[in-house]
């Protein structure tokens, strides 16, 4: 028996949380994205795994496609005004204020999303970019 594309991604995710690689994680998300195109939690997580992987660009893509589809995703719009940062384009602030919108407007959001910048410093400890969105989200 096959499994559902939320049986895969929840497996992708469990991968992810085990420790597994970016480098075999990123090609099975663009796989899942190709099977489910209007599916925008796989691309958020798709370019959360780019920005992992020093990837930048295909990251503010994978981001873009999130937030065509799901607009008031705050992952989305933190992933792009990183990968923003990353390759040195313009254009952060317009995200950061959304994402600092859609977060402080639910508790449980602020939860997942302070739990997902702990989680990035815990694989990339160095992030300078990270570091700054995650302080201008919740420090203003």
């Amino acid at each position: 028996m096959s499994q559902t594309i939320d049986e895969l991604f929840e497996d992708g995710l469990n991968r992810y949380q085990s420790g597994e690689s970016v480098d075999t994680l990123i090609p099975f998300f663009k796989d899942l994205c190709t099977q489910a195109p209007k599916n925008s939690a796989l691309y958020t997580c798709l370019s959360w795994l780019y920005l992992l992987a020093d990837k930048p660009k295909a990251a503010y893509k994978a981001a873009q496609k999130a937030i065509k589809i799901t607009p008031q995703d705050p992952q989305a719009h933190i992933n792009m005004a990183i990968a923003i940062l990353d390759s040195g384009k313009k254009g952060v602030r317009e995200h950061v204020e959304l994402a600092t919108q859609l977060v402080m407007s639910v508790e449980e959001v602020q939860d997942d999303i302070r739990q997902n910048f702990k989680e990035g410093l815990s694989r990339k400890p160095d992030w300078d970019n990270l570091k700054r969105v995650e302080k201008w989200i919740f420090n203003g």
